[in-house]
């Protein structure tokens, strides 16, 4: 029996995971990268319910903003002190799954200080400044932040406006922001809560300017923690989600900071005021390709837990008849409601297996890079954006389709889904705006067509497809006889054709405009090539990763793979008819191909949701609670509520009773 049956358990939910045709529990060990991994997950959740101080006193939702990033403080305090329970090595994994299970969707004061603070200062210092800062940042000795985002400026680096001019006299920097664009704005913490930062600014000296550059600078006193001198720092107010964080801005007046402030693993300056460049220029990316990484996790566990709530509540609900007289139906069996779901569930799982691979690129040229090869980094770097792009545009997109696919219910805040969509909607502008992102893709694109049109090309596997030759027609016949092959092949042909449509008309623009506004021109093209090449490798991978699982998995997994790629092309069905290369008929089977996996997927569904393996202390969501039952967990939530303290309102005293009294006494 599934380990998610207990008794007490709604009858409807109770039945659904009867109906699975898999092992729930190997499941959930193929996806979290086996057993032990599995084991480990559960381990590190009895410790988490097991300690007072990672509960909060009331849910969240009904906290002020004050009263957030009091709780946040309180628990990021208990989490890193108890850091012995996991690896700290794995962020990717127990890193992330600790504090998941502790802060819920929010970030809180120490955020960035893991995140980006402790990754710059690994990957950006030399030897003398890592046995000076490191270790400090690691025992909490000090909490840093990371600020590169200004008022003005954002994915536009090479623009940023606070300046740090170096004087040999003293050989100090001065960091000064000469207006108000140029004031540090969104580093998580900043606000009031970190008394160090890694502040990016334009670096000066003898007269020139050399770029944007990291410096490690003091924020606060380190007693008082009142901000010093010439530093103005405060919070920018609420945001849309993580409101547990203090999001901050900070201005510098003419703040001097020592010559070693400037982190020196790659770039120098010597105390004379030469400056000595970095072997590569791309080098200093490592902590932004880090956070995109990550990032890319992150945004498949939200739609993830996004996609459990919609299918477990879709489960239980029931609402209206198919067949008159034979009494209400689960919404889960209307074809429209698995087709606004399933897809996000199928997302969720390709963006799991490329989470997986980014990670392992990730760590591979990590370790490059300190024997200085950067054979891979800019591999890394266009997968990295493209996939945050696509990835968190899709994540925000699919989460909005599970709430409403909960109907009314899925507009509370019990449902979890308006802080889901909060903190994950966010990842489409944090780390890179999504569009730039997608034109530094086009960059790479745009170079690899230039090289295949001269012949010259050397493309890695990930754009070996540009290079192709390619059918001119599908060889699509029935969908029962569509081959992973086949339908690689069939995307790669609309990814080549978008990508030398762009190339062809950002030549022809070059006739007759500037590089930079020939580039704009076609801009809307070069998003597409980029969006097409990036979809194109989450479905091979996912394939991939499919195709290497066990065979008693491998049957619903496939159904899952091909309801993602099905999905992708009944989306875009214009571009696969273009000239011709697929046919109406072609399209149609498509289309069959889908319902046939959403009819297949649907005696799964919840069981494929529970393999996730989501807690309820990590969904956080009265819709998909374990046990499914929601109609008195709703009623129970909902006497959270400030309101509720009392039977009549102030209100009610000082306004809507005296207007019906003056009412009534005319009437």
């Amino acid at each position: 029996m599934s380990r998610w049956i207990q008794d007490g358990d709604n009858v409807d939910l109770t039945n659904e995971r009867k109906k699975a045709t898999f092992d729930t529990e190997r499941m959930s060990a193929w996806i979290h990268g086996g057993a032990e991994v599995l084991k480990r997950r559960r381990e590190i959740l009895a410790f988490v319910k097991s300690v007072d101080d990672f509960n909060d006193p009331v849910p969240v939702e009904f906290l002020s903003r004050e009263e957030r990033i009091l709780n946040n403080a309180r628990k990021v305090v208990a989490m890193t002190g108890n850091t012995d329970q996991i690896d700290g090595s794995d962020f990717f994994g127990e890193g992330m799954y600790y504090q998941a299970l502790t802060m819920g969707r929010d970030l809180h004061a120490m955020s960035l200080h893991y995140v980006m603070f402790i990754p710059t200062l690994q990957g950006q210092t030399d030897d003398d400044q890592l046995d000076e800062w490191l270790t400090k940042a690691i025992s909490r000795a000090v909490i840093g932040t990371y600020a590169q985002t200004e008022l003005g400026h954002g994915t536009n680096l090479s623009k940023l406006e606070t300046t740090a001019t170096y004087d040999p006299a003293t050989e100090e920097f001065v960091l000064n922001s000469p207006t108000i664009t140029a004031a540090k704005w969104w580093p998580g913490g900043l606000g009031k809560s970190s008394n160090y930062a890694v502040v990016v600014a334009q670096l000066y000296t003898k007269g020139e300017c050399k770029g944007p550059h990291p410096f490690i600078v003091q924020l606060r006193d380190d007693e008082t923690h009142i901000p010093l001198k010439g530093i103005r720092l405060g919070d920018i107010g609420p945001k849309l989600g993580i409101n547990g964080n203090d999001n901050g801005f900070m201005l510098f007046d003419k703040v001097r900071i020592p010559r070693n402030a400037l982190l020196m693993r790659y770039a120098k300056v010597k105390p004379d005021g030469t400056y000595v460049a970095p072997a590569h220029s791309k080098l200093g990316y490592g902590t932004m390709v880090f956070v995109r990484s990550i990032m890319i996790k992150d945004q498949s566990t939200q739609l993830a837990a996004a996609a459990t709530i919609a299918t477990r509540y879709a489960a239980v609900r029931r609402q209206g008849e198919i067949s008159p007289g034979k009494g209400e139906v689960q919404i889960i069996d209307y074809q429209t409601q698995q087709f606004r779901v399933f897809p996000q569930m199928a997302r969720a799982f390709a963006f799991m297996a490329a989470a997986t691979e980014i990670r392992n690129l990730y760590m591979t040229v990590t370790e490059q890079l300190t024997h200085g090869n950067t054979e891979l980094l800019a591999e890394l770097h266009v997968l990295s954006s493209g996939l945050k792009s696509v990835v968190s545009w899709d994540t925000a997109q699919g989460i909005e389709q599970c709430r409403l696919a909960c109907g009314g219910h899925g507009y509370s805040q019990a449902s979890g889904f308006p802080e889901i969509f909060g903190y994950a909607v966010g990842g489409c502008t944090y780390e890179g705006e999504n569009i730039v992102m997608l034109l530094q893709v086009a960059r790479f694109l745009m170079k690899a067509a230039e090289g295949v049109k001269k012949g010259t090309a050397n493309l890695a596997d990930i754009g070996a497809y540009i290079g192709k030759t390619g059918g001119k027609t599908s060889r699509l016949t029935t969908h029962h006889h569509y081959t992973d092959k086949d339908l690689i092949e069939d995307l790669e042909h609309v990814a080549r054709k978008q990508v030398f449509r762009a190339y062809d008309r950002l030549k022809k623009a070059q006739d007759h405009l500037r590089p930079e506004d020939a580039w704009n021109s076609v801009s809307v093209e070069l998003a597409k090539a980029s969006r097409w090449h990036v979809r194109l490798y989450l479905v091979k991978n996912f394939l991939n990763k499919v195709s290497l699982a066990p065979q008693d998995l491998k049957f619903v997994l496939t159904d899952v793979a091909r309801l993602y790629a099905y999905d992708i092309i009944t989306s875009s069905i214009g571009a696969f008819l273009e000239d011709g290369y697929m046919t109406s008929q072609q399209i149609n089977e498509v289309k069959e191909g889908l319902y046939e996996c959403l009819a297949k997927l649907r005696p799964n569904a919840v069981s494929l949701v529970d393999s996730w393996d989501y807690d309820d202390k990590e969904l956080k969501s009265v819709l998909g609670r374990r046990d499914g039952n929601v109609y008195p967990a709703l009623l129970e939530w909902a006497q959270n509520s400030q309101l509720n303290k009392t039977e009549v309102l102030p209100s009610y005293h000082k306004y809507l009773g005296p207007m019906m009294k003056d009412a009534r006494s005319k009437l």
